[in-house]
């Protein structure tokens, strides 16, 4: 008997390390979505993200050959050239837009927008340093620029510099608190830390801000998730998945909550669900057996 009740020990123990690396694991695929979340850096305003169609109907070919034309009608328009590098940037055609927003500062070397812009596709490029100096330089131009703040908070924490950008997205959010992304990254930065009711509350007021976008649900699930909120966990991860049905890491989150609750009907539905997006997903096939789960059964999510 106390062989069998030092193994159901351990294989407690097991299933709770398991599902500790899970949260560890999820909330840094969060950090990593971070980049899915539109800065809008075109112009110096506070605007929420667009939301997904909107985006794609912004970098439209249509768009992008009626601001061609704007360029070929002003070759000397900084700003035609910043507006047409926005665009291609947010179409994922990084080298034409790295052009455009050269040509820009070529043409009018105080533009900080087309520094701040630069150093947005440099830092999704991963090229921090150029990303980071093409920040500094536009916040010497201008001082104000709270997206220019955040964008340089991004670049730090992904060098690993915290205190920077904690300092970073401060004065983003004093100079523009009505930037819900500005509470969302500094959130991530919380939620990295261990920091997770802090956490809470920048991701709660982002998606007071931030309409129709899954990532700031996620987020605050984990996070609520590492509090032993399970049931707010779930909650949030029910709102992501209905903001975004196709979302790897909503799905995988919202079966590790449900299971957390005891739940293993919703918690194998989920998980089936992830699979279903990637098959090869090893968070949710493991969530999937700890569940109980089998290959051919048909779950109820909701």
């Amino acid at each position: 008997m106390l062989y069998c009740s030092a193994m159901a020990g351990l294989r407690i123990s097991v299933t709770i390390a398991a599902r500790a690396a899970l949260l560890s694991g999820l909330i840094a695929l969060t950090a990593c979505s971070a980049a899915t979340l539109n800065l809008g850096v075109g112009s110096t305003g506070s605007s929420p993200a667009p939301a997904a169609d909107a985006d794609a109907q912004v970098a439209s070919p249509a768009n992008i050959a009626s601001l061609t034309e704007v360029v070929q009608r002003n070759p000397n328009d900084a700003q035609a050239y910043n507006m047409r590098g926005t665009v291609l940037g947010r179409a994922g055609r990084n080298t034409e837009a790295l052009s455009d927003f050269d040509r820009a500062i070529a043409i009018d070397a105080n533009y900080a927008q087309a520094y701040a812009n630069r150093g947005q596709v440099y830092r999704q490029s991963g090229k921090l340093d150029l990303a980071l100096a093409d920040y500094d330089k536009a916040l010497a131009l201008d001082q104000n620029y709270a997206l220019a703040y955040l964008g340089r908070g991004q670049v730090y924490r992904a060098q690993g510099r915290a205190l920077d950008a904690l300092n970073d997205y401060n004065r983003a959010i004093q100079m523009s608190p009505g930037n819900g992304q500005a509470y969302y990254q500094r959130g991530l930065l919380y939620q990295a830390q261990g920091q997770h009711q802090y956490a809470v509350d920048d991701f709660s007021t982002a998606l007071g801000l931030i309409q129709q976008q899954a990532e700031p649900f996620i987020a605050r699930g984990l996070s609520r998730l590492a509090l032993g909120d399970a049931k707010a966990a779930a909650s949030d991860l029910d709102n992501a998945v209905e903001v975004e049905p196709e979302s790897l890491n909503a799905w995988t989150s919202r079966g590790l909550a449900y299971e957390r609750l005891g739940d293993k009907e919703k918690a194998a539905a989920s998980y089936a669900k992830a699979i279903s997006i990637k098959r090869d997903h090893d968070p949710a096939k493991k969530g999937f057996a700890r569940v109980g789960g089998k290959a051919g059964v048909t779950y109820q999510p909701f």
